[in-house]
């Protein structure tokens, strides 16, 4: 955390003061333009009272959910313990202390994300790019930073408290146990966070794109567009603030999870073996704070071709330096042998601290080299992108049709990395292994969310400068740095969506533990029966909730946008002069804001009542056998429907890109041409596939597994695990 305040002092040095441009050198010439000075801070003001109006208005209602759902927990939990209202008690105030945590994490990030776009542009004003790439990565660095410190801070603060309760390492499963609300705190708010705020982004960026794009033919955030301010408030409030809390969802529930199945180990290894997995994350830390060097200063960004290199070289450093330090750290945390009790069977397996090592760095690995695939099906500098501009040549339609197929094709390697992983370290240290390699997934957390960051911090910088009307030279500089912010942006759901699938699970075997520890080994002690007809029923059913949650998600997005493209047409027909070269007057830009406002709050609660509800209910009535079947179909299902929808997206905005890239005379025609257009119709289908369904299916599988984890007690005091109907 103290590096992240010295990273944002190091942004707040930067004066927003617009600096003229030498028409003699194409350099700053060093005077300051006051008039524009006046527009940046005008447009800088109003992203942040438009991210700030509704992310108050988001949390509030998230704060009515998180003290209405803390009394279901206290009370559900507390009954399904046998009326031990310690445990529920703790369960529910760790539940709200991950959901505070993970609001405070999301309102930090919006915070200093506008706070430095503004700082970007004027930096990208200077000639070089080493400014304007620092400033935006510092940004990403500052959230990146300051989220993975604060979570570690609080989840170990609230062991240490919950400790002086379970002070007998005999006891430390009730302790681990009490944790997991922690998790489902966090997750719940990210739920929440990344469909509303995917809802809000992408209605006023199809919008935008629509009318002002598509019909009317006006640049991208164009100051006469007027959902323009709203589409880059949405870039605050969705992709980073959405993102940030999603990120610490992970993080939580890795950690809640390897907690709940290495509870045993603390019987045989003590406190520091238990808490091994906060120690990774610790650890972690310390390696991505060491390697952000390399982006900043040993190897800075001297010429655009520079910038994505850069951001991938933090992802391969990370994680190869990531491998000796997580040795020290089980060396260090790890006795030489520690029992640990298989969650299936009666065996107890003797672990040493390789196993541990091993397991984590299968994780960090697979992570590296999914996210590296991501690249390759998502940047235009490999084949696939560029095949796929290629088909917008013959129209809209085969540009749709190339797009969704590389989606579904991308997500052929990740699933059989995850398959290794889980493979690998299942044989290496059982559940407790896999949960270990979600962490190591996640291990590089803090690099991982200062690039997620970086890329909407530039998006905002590029439409700052347009909407400032600002020399084409810094629209063309941004636009190079939030190029490979989207393509490492893809890399970075990439990450997201394979720690999502080991996250899940490990809550799963995690929740499989718990209901034997509740049954006394009555229930799952040779593991779970697919094959039993109310498990396989489910688990059909399972399969079909990513769907129905993709099905409410993408049309909540329509049906904003829709409002937007109404309001953005009935401006522009009622002052027609808002299109002239020069209008005298500005568009009503709170209007779209309101749209996009009102229509996110609305629509963000069908898909998160989805989710919640339906483990809930099918535990109390149908039983923790039809929740099994639920939690895998959900598993399988989501997390290949998530890698393709978000590559498809990723590849359409990147193809669009490429295109805008081309020159006149070109194969492509670039900008405003007929290939163009299609392009643009990709890139607004695949706005809510990448912002909005895709990522936010990683919370449908944690959220799911994690609730069921919290309530599993619950599940089985209702008659025995056979649910209310005892089907």
């Amino acid at each position: 955390m103290t590096w992240a305040l010295l990273q944002f002092l190091l942004i707040s040095r930067i004066p927003v003061r617009s600096e003229g441009v030498s028409d003699s050198t194409g350099l700053v010439a060093g005077t300051n333009d006051e008039a524009t000075t006046r527009r940046l801070t005008e447009i800088y003001e109003a992203i942040y009272d438009g991210a700030e109006s509704f992310l108050r208005a988001e949390y509030t209602i998230c704060a009515w959910f998180v003290a209405a759902f803390a009394i279901v927990v206290f009370v559900l939990v507390s009954w399904g313990t046998g009326w031990d209202f310690a445990r529920g008690a703790f369960t529910a105030l760790s539940f709200v202390l991950g959901a505070c945590t993970s609001i405070l994490s999301g309102y930090l990030g919006m915070k200093v994300a506008v706070y430095s776009n503004v700082r970007t542009t004027v930096s990208a004003q200077k000639s070089g790019w080493k400014s304007c790439f620092n400033v935006a990565f510092r940004a990403g660095a500052v959230m990146g930073f300051a989220l993975c410190g604060l979570g570690i801070f609080m989840l170990y603060v609230t062991l240490l408290a919950f400790r002086v309760h379970y002070p007998l390492p005999e006891d430390w499963i009730y302790l681990t146990e009490c944790i997991t609300g922690y998790g489902l705190g966090g997750s719940s708010i990210a739920m929440f966070g990344r469909v509303g705020g995917g809802i809000y982004t992408k209605a006023a960026d199809v919008g935008a794109d629509l009318v002002g794009k598509v019909v009317h033919g006006i640049p991208e955030d164009d100051p006469r567009n007027p959902a323009t301010i709203a589409d880059n408030v949405g870039d605050n409030v969705g992709d980073v603030a959405g993102m940030g809390s999603d990120l610490f969802g992970s993080f939580a529930e890795s950690t809640c999870a390897a907690l709940v199945l290495g509870s045993s180990i603390g019987i045989s290894g003590g406190w520091d073996a238990m808490v091994f997995p906060v120690a990774v994350s610790a650890v972690g830390i310390f390696v991505c704070l060491l390697c952000s060097f390399i982006a900043t200063d040993l190897r800075p960004v001297r010429a655009e071709k520079d910038v994505e290199m850069s951001l991938k070289v933090q992802l391969i450093s990370t994680t190869i330096l990531m491998i000796p330090a997580v040795y020290g750290a089980a060396e260090s945390f790890l006795p030489q042998e520690f029992m640990l009790k298989a969650t299936v069977g009666n065996q107890v397996l003797t672990l040493q601290p390789w196993h541990a090592f091993l397991c984590v760095s299968m994780g960090a690995v697979g992570g590296l080299i999914i996210g590296l695939i991501t690249e390759y099906y998502t940047s235009h500098s490999y084949k696939p992108v560029r095949e796929l501009a290629d088909s917008c040549k013959t129209g809209a339609a085969t540009n749709m049709i190339y797009g969704i197929a590389l989606g579904y094709k991308s997500a052929i390697v990740p699933v059989l990395v995850l398959a290794i992983v889980v493979y690998g370290s299942f044989k290496l240290g059982d559940m407790y292994g896999v949960s270990l390699a979600a962490i190591g997934f996640l291990s590089n957390l803090a690099t991982g969310l200062t690039i997620d960051v970086y890329g909407p911090v530039c998006d905002n910088a590029g439409g700052i400068a347009e909407m400032a009307e600002l020399d084409p030279y810094v629209r063309e500089k941004t636009d190079a740095l939030d190029a490979a912010g989207n393509t490492t942006a893809a890399i970075g759901k990439g990450f997201a969506i394979g720690s999502a699938a080991l996250v899940s699970l490990a809550l799963f075997g995690a929740f499989v533990t718990r209901i034997r520890h509740a049954s006394s080994d009555e229930l799952f002690q040779n593991g779970v029966n697919m094959l039993s007809p109310i498990t396989f029923s489910f688990l059909i059913i399972g399969g079909m909730i990513p769907f129905a949650f993709a099905a409410l998600t993408m049309k909540s997005v329509g049906t904003a946008a829709m409002q937007m493209v109404l309001e953005v047409q009935r401006q522009f027909d009622e002052k027609p002069h808002l299109l002239d070269a020069n209008p005298t007057e500005r568009p009503d830009y709170d209007a779209c804001i309101a749209i996009s406002t009102k229509a996110s709050l609305k629509e963000m609660v069908p898909p998160g009542a989805l989710v919640i509800l339906t483990p809930l209910l099918t535990g109390i009535f149908f039983g923790v056998y039809a929740v099994s079947g639920l939690l895998v179909g959900a598993l399988v299902a989501a997390v290949q429907l998530a890698i393709s929808m978000s590559n498809s997206g990723g590849a359409w905005d990147n193809a669009k890109k490429y295109i805008e890239k081309a020159g006149p005379d070109s194969e492509l025609k670039g900008k405003g041409s007929d290939i163009h257009k299609a392009a643009v119709v990709g890139d607004t289908v695949g706005d809510p596939f990448k912002d909005t369904s895709g990522p936010a299916l990683n919370i449908v599988m944690k959220l799911m597994a994690v609730l069921s984890l919290v309530f599993a007690d619950t599940f089985y005091a209702c008659n025995g695990g056979a649910g209310v109907f005892m089907l």
